[in-house]
């Protein structure tokens, strides 16, 4: 059972990878077609030629396959070793935006962790002494307590959560890999083919534009 679990994650992390890589090829494929139509009509700056939509595209769209390619040799050859690192950076890059916590103007992040904490019961990225260096005392937020009330951070250990908010989240995204697959692929397709029409609706307005002059 749990084979046949890591395998279908593993064809489902190549098939999403693999959509990334041919968003790219579309991303290169409209960048070189606008090149190769359009010409300098398509500059952005005239005091830079080089900054053009074009060459953007092309940038971009290059970038996009080449990670997309990384993703998918990841998948087939079950690089133990790129995935463990993309973890502990993963969870690196957690803790750094602990200390963003509570702050001035990241409200966002400050409810994003609220409500991880309150929905997946958990605590902290690999568990609740994270927040110890946030604070620098023994606290955590109130998110954290198993039965919430104003400032029970400050109580004692045992009344909080003990779960670690990152292995408890990867294990419901494995475990919802499939919705969450469709849902990715989905919003992919949306945005490669918003990029395509915005493309589309530039270069008539480009062709309007010189037919005028």
């Amino acid at each position: 059972m749990a084979r046949g679990c890591l395998q279908g994650v593993k064809y489902l992390m190549f098939a999403f990878n693999l959509l990334f890589w041919l968003g790219g090829c579309g991303i290169l494929g409209v960048g070189i077609w606008l090149a190769a139509t359009q010409g300098n009509f398509a500059t952005l700056s005239s005091s830079f030629p080089s900054l053009s939509a074009a060459n953007l595209l092309i940038v971009t769209g290059t970038f996009v396959m080449a990670i997309g390619f990384v993703g998918c040799i990841g998948a087939i050859k079950e690089n133990r070793c790129l995935l463990l690192t993309i973890d502990r950076y993963a969870q690196r890059d957690l803790k750094r935006g602990l200390h963003l916590y509570g702050t001035p103007g990241n409200v966002g992040l400050t409810n994003a962790w609220s409500i991880i904490q309150t929905d997946f019961r958990c605590c902290g990225v690999s568990n609740y002494t994270d927040w110890f260096e946030v604070y620098n005392a023994t606290r955590v937020p109130d998110s954290c307590c198993l039965e919430f009330s104003e400032s029970c951070g400050l109580h004692a250990p045992g009344t909080w959560w003990k779960a670690p908010c990152y292995e408890t989240v990867k294990m419901w995204l494995q475990e919802n890999l499939l919705a969450v697959g469709v849902f990715g692929l989905c919003t992919a397709l949306v945005q490669i083919l918003g990029l395509t029409f915005a493309m589309t609706m530039y270069c008539q307005v480009v062709k309007a534009d010189t037919y005028r002059a």
